[in-house]
């Protein structure tokens, strides 16, 4: 389904039906970027006019990525979630009256995904 850990979810509620769907949320910000204004759709992600411009200029560099593959499919491994817990931790250090929705602001996530970072530091500290 394309989710992953951290992925924020929409849910939808068929009652008629009697189903309940999950599918990967998909913010209304620019995929790349982060811009919220002339953005349009493409391949599920908004992506804004300037980085489309990017794209077509060719002015992107690669960023490697480790590709374990297992069977027929393809999985991709990141270490972002220990440099998140590392950034987070820092921020808590740093800011200890921030709120959760100011950490995720700064580190570019959902306050869901700093929740779940939070409840990992507590449990590193145990």
């Amino acid at each position: 389904m394309g989710i992953g850990i951290g992925d924020p979810l929409e849910i939808f509620v068929d009652e008629s039906e009697g189903m309940l769907v999950f599918r990967r949320y998909v913010g209304v910000t620019c995929k790349m970027c982060g811009a919220l204004d002339n953005l349009s759709y493409f391949r599920d992600a908004f992506l804004c006019a300037d980085c489309i411009q990017e794209l077509k200029a060719g002015n992107v560099s690669p960023v490697p990525v480790n590709v374990v593959v297992t069977g027929k499919k393809v999985r991709r491994t990141y270490s972002k979630h220990e440099i998140m817990l590392k950034k987070l931790r820092g921020l808590i250090e740093q800011y200890p009256s921030y709120t959760q929705k100011q950490y995720a602001e700064i580190l570019g996530v959902s306050q869901c995904r700093v929740s779940q970072l939070k409840s990992k530091l507590r449990e590193q500290r145990q």
